[in-house]
């Protein structure tokens, strides 16, 4: 049950809407701009959330099937570890519409603000605007709506907010004393030297933004790790698209590894003591596994999270 509601947590980085996808979609839009001076292109091209949205669709649905699976075949074959439950309510017709007025308005919501993206309707902001209305008209519709509840959002939005800006003016201050010091020149010499080429500069990439994962959130690595080493990448061929889906499950990987996975503590922060620390982390080692044969996947057959971007978009 811990590993389950772990793994399932950390679905955020990876399924649309996805923050982590939308924070990314920017900084490699800047960092495949960069790439591109670096090889004297001048192009209008860019990279998108939306790029980054259905980029992750197959690669989202394929870790969904994965869960799927691995519990399926642990309630087959050991029935004790998923006990049926005892007092489930009869599927009446009165059950069905409880669930479907449940169900039916925040799923609206979802695929108002995912589907303006998609198809170009709305930016991320502007559809952030859409998803903030509907939510507010779900408040009104549900008799949660009130002055103080909208004043505490109000604040909540404008303290994450500054925080992330503040996150970005540092980052953005960083890059450009380290390139202005012939840090990026330093990184491409180094990610050339290295045998193996592209494979062994990605690998290392990845092995050093999984560790991180454990002492930093998503924002803090894509405002500062990400901008250094991606134009480097991008110069030396890597599919920015592809690149940024590594990147997000490779994270959303960290946040799930003992004994520092930042998923671990939330749970543990709210799990009944009688749930040990050691059965949480024994709970979510087959998800890691399931998301590191994903990744081995992706780095395998990268048309996983290329194709259908390329697809739709062109």
């Amino acid at each position: 049950a811990s590993g389950t509601i772990c793994a399932t947590g950390t679905l955020g980085q990876i399924i649309p809407p996805s923050t982590a996808l939308i924070i990314l979609g920017d900084v490699l839009s800047s960092a495949y701009q960069q790439a591109q001076l670096n090889m004297g292109i001048f192009t209008p091209d860019t990279v998108s959330v939306a790029d980054l949205f259905v980029g992750a669709l197959i690669p989202g649905l394929l870790l969904v099937v994965g869960y799927l699976l691995y519990t399926g075949l642990v309630a087959l074959f050991q029935p004790s570890a998923a006990p049926a439950v005892a007092d489930r309510p009869a599927m009446s017709p009165r059950f069905l519409l409880e669930l479907l007025k449940g169900l039916l308005p925040p799923l609206a919501l979802i695929i108002a603000v995912l589907g303006s993206i998609l198809t170009g309707i709305a930016t991320p902001t502007e559809a952030a605007g859409i998803g903030a209305l509907g939510a507010l008209m779900l408040a009104i519709l549900y008799r949660e709506f009130d002055l103080q509840r909208l004043r505490e959002v109000v604040d909540s939005t404008l303290q994450v907010t500054s925080m992330i800006f503040l996150i970005f003016i540092g980052a953005a201050l960083f890059s450009l004393v380290f390139r202005g010091f012939g840090g990026e020149e330093l990184v491409h010499e180094v990610f050339n030297d290295l045998p193996g080429g592209v494979f062994s500069a990605m690998l290392l990439v990845m092995v050093v933004i999984f560790l991180l994962g454990f002492i930093l959130d998503f924002i803090e690595i894509t405002f500062v790790v990400v901008p250094i080493v991606a134009p480097v990448l991008l110069t030396m061929g890597v599919d920015p698209i592809w690149l940024g889906i590594m990147i997000a499950i490779n994270l959303q990987t960290s946040f799930l590894t003992p004994p520092f996975g930042f998923a671990l503590f939330y749970l543990r922060g709210v799990a009944p003591a009688n749930v040990p620390t050691r059965t949480i982390y024994r709970g979510v080692i087959p998800f890691i596994l399931i998301q590191l044969a994903l990744l081995g996947l992706l780095a395998i057959f990268p048309e996983l999270a290329t194709w259908l971007p390329h697809e739709i978009y062109g």
